[in-house]
């Protein structure tokens, strides 16, 4: 059960519990955030509470219409593929450019080690390191508004890569096999095989996953 959190901004530090609380499906899909229950969990005002579900729905975490209560977002399988295509037309671009200068990020490099060391812990181990490996490619391009258009889907990035290891969808070691397969491709200067190899990486992980939520609903 989560306590009081203190903080310089109270705001930012109980958006980040309830992001962190998404993320671990703490908070499952469906599930309602009141102004009132934030506010009692968290020892805060209702304004508070109430700005602090609301710097959350611009994330693509939860949803909030007019006068309605604030729950975490489901996601079907068309809003799976759709995210998976949004960060591929990204992330192809970006490999493209970073293999024409045979740049390879190192913090791209240790975000793959960091996978290849998870000998053990729970599946969602591998989604930190692996968000961190991905957004590198994005920040060593070194253009502002490439990294932030790529940081208005992690959110809803980050709760697909939950649901892929949640439901045992990729082994750690194809992960990290590709990850690096995609590295040397970027170091030797081929581009269009970066690209493709992305592009069937990501792919993957989406069609697994919008195939399982397919079961999932029966349709």
């Amino acid at each position: 059960m989560p306590g009081r959190v203190s903080a310089v901004s109270i705001v930012d530090a109980i958006a980040a519990d309830l992001r962190s609380r998404i993320f671990s499906g703490d908070l499952g899909p469906g599930h309602t955030l009141t102004e009132t229950d934030v506010a009692t969990t968290y020892e805060v005002a209702r304004p508070t509470a109430k700005a602090s579900i609301e710097k959350l729905v611009p994330e693509g975490l939860l949803e909030r219409g007019t006068h309605k209560t604030a729950r975490v977002v489901e996601l079907g399988p068309g809003a799976v593929r759709d995210i998976y295509l949004a960060r591929a037309y990204l992330e192809s671009e970006v490999l493209r450019r970073l293999a024409a200068k045979k740049e390879v990020p190192e913090a791209a490099i240790q975000a793959n080690r960091d996978i290849a060391a998870l000998q053990s812990g729970t599946p969602l181990d591998v989604v930190e390191p692996d968000m961190r490996f991905h957004t590198s490619l994005i920040d060593a391009v070194g253009n502002e508004r490439i990294s932030r258009m790529y940081r208005s889907l992690v959110g809803e990035v980050r709760m697909c890569m939950v649901r892929v290891q949640t439901l045992h969808l990729l082994d750690t070691s194809l992960i990290h096999e590709e990850h690096q397969k995609i590295l040397e491709l970027i170091e030797s200067g081929q581009p269009d095989a970066a690209a493709a190899l992305l592009d069937k990486h990501l792919g993957r992980a989406r069609e697994r996953l919008a195939a399982a939520m397919e079961r999932e609903s029966g349709s």
